[in-house]
This record gives C-alpha cells, sequence and structure tokens, in this order.
C-alpha cells in the first residue's frame, strides 16, 4: 500500500492526491499536521532518499528560520532535529511506494507514473 505523507493544504500535495486518485493508485495520507512527523519513518528518509532531499529550503518556513537555525542543518542528526520541530521544513509530498520503489519526495507526474505501476 502507497502512502502518502504531508500537509491537507499544501498545493503540492493536493495536486500529488489528485494525481493518484485520477490513476487509482490505493493509497493512505498521513498528516504531519496531526499525526506529527513519524520518527521511524524519519529515520529512514534520512537515509534515503536523505536529509538533502527532506530539507525544503525554498519555502516559507525554512525563511522563517532564524540564520544560526538554518546554518546549523549540515547532516542527517540536524537535519532531523529540526525537521522534527518543523514538520512544515520537510519537503511535500513524502510518498512511501513499497518494497519496489522506496520513498520519493515531492511531486513529479511522469516519475510517479513510473512508479505506481
Amino acid at each position: 500500500m502507497t502512502t502518502l505523507y504531508g500537509i491537507p493544504n499544501c498545493d503540492t500535495v493536493k495536486r500529488a492526491r489528485g494525481w493518484l486518485d485520477e490513476h487509482n493508485v490505493a493509497y493512505t495520507f498521513h498528516d504531519f499536521k496531526k499525526q506529527g512527523v513519524p520518527e521511524a519513518e524519519l529515520d529512514q528518509w534520512l537515509k534515503k532518499p536523505g536529509w538533502e532531499a527532506l530539507v525544503n529550503r525554498r519555502g516559507t518556513t525554512w525563511r522563517k528560520l532564524d540564520e544560526a537555525t538554518q546554518n546549523s542543518v549540515v547532516d542527517a542528526a540536524s537535519a532531523r532535529a529540526v525537521l522534527l520541530a518543523n514538520p512544515s521544513l520537510i519537503k511535500r509530498p513524502v510518498v512511501n511506494w513499497g518494497a519496489k520503489t522506496g520513498v520519493t519526495t515531492g511531486f513529479d507526474a511522469e516519475s510517479w507514473a513510473v512508479n505506481a505501476v
């Protein structure tokens, strides 16, 4: 079963959910705001696809962080702490496609077409 992690009012998550529905991909939705960031999964995501892919440095939440906090994100351990404290920093959506493909971040219809098969 595919699991999509994100925030329901995020435009990218909305597009992703629409794409999954349109392509008849069964999935469960994990809401970071209501359910929090699942720590065990986050630890796996930090390994693959990697902390650099998870930290959204282009979003509003990143820009609102003080410079010291931004500069402290230099590895998986430091990224983990900041992502747990600020779930909106996670690049959305995070999708666990299962054993075949693993985990991806962001929405890309072309790569999703391959993953969803």
